[in-house]
């Protein structure tokens, strides 16, 4: 391991067992929620500006086996899977130095149980806290079990803006839709949208007036209709 790094994970270690808080009040925080943060949730790394704008509030539990993880990706062969690790771990060292929420080291170890997924679990189970992670399989796992789940990335789908019926859209049409009179384009924010009438202006851009919207697993589709052409 790297001179910078050992220091890097020294300093971590060494400040966030202790932030201010002893480690028997992770158990009873009197700062409301306690919030384990998973590796994926580190090396996406927006919880830091989640947690300056105060959406994100009680004690941050980051677990040992998490570093650990960390720790092992940063000495890893792939380069980039050691540079997202080494900005995980870079993450850590922010949250730890930021004022608020406060933030802890759990060193729960949990030995009979192999995967890191199975422990974040087990652990958010112990601790009656909540899981903030990017994983969508970890999510999955921990509904099941009953374990509350914080995931950025469905609050950004969620958030993300909406057209409403009425609306006039300006739609690229880059391929046909699942009807022959379809034709189908996208938001800029990727939302995809078919426009009844637009079969044949693949490769054009319309005015389509939105009709519908339909909320799907994978996230909105809009329907529209092109907007006949003022004469």
């Amino acid at each position: 391991m790297e001179y910078l790094q050992i220091v890097l994970l020294i300093a971590i270690l060494g400040a966030l067992v202790i932030k201010g808080k002893p480690k028997s009040k992770i158990l009873n925080s009197k700062d409301g929620e306690v919030t384990i943060l998973d590796t994926c949730a580190l090396i996406d790394g927006r919880i830091l500006e989640l947690t300056q704008n105060g959406f994100v509030t009680g004690l941050l539990v980051i677990p040992h086996f998490v570093l650990s993880e960390l720790q092992h990706l940063a000495d890893g062969s792939d380069a980039h899977k050691r540079e997202r690790a080494r900005f995980g771990l870079e993450v850590v060292q922010q949250l730890q130095a930021n004022d608020k929420p406060a933030v802890a080291v759990d060193n729960s170890d949990f030995p009979d149980i192999a995967e890191v997924d199975d422990k974040l679990v087990a652990l958010a189970q112990k601790l009656k806290g909540r899981l903030y992670t990017t994983d969508y399989n970890l999510n999955k796992v921990a509904d099941i079990k009953g374990v509350t789940v914080l995931n950025v990335n469905e609050l950004a789908q969620q958030l993300r803006p909406v057209a409403l019926p009425g609306e006039v859209k300006t739609i690229k049409i880059v391929q046909k839709g699942s009807n022959k009179n379809q034709g189908v384009g996208y938001l800029d924010d990727g939302t995809m949208v078919v426009v009844d009438g637009a079969a044949r202006a693949i490769g054009k851009t319309v005015k389509a007036e939105v009709t519908r919207i339909h909320q799907t697993v994978a996230g909105k589709m809009i329907f529209a209709t092109v907007k006949p052409r003022s004469r």
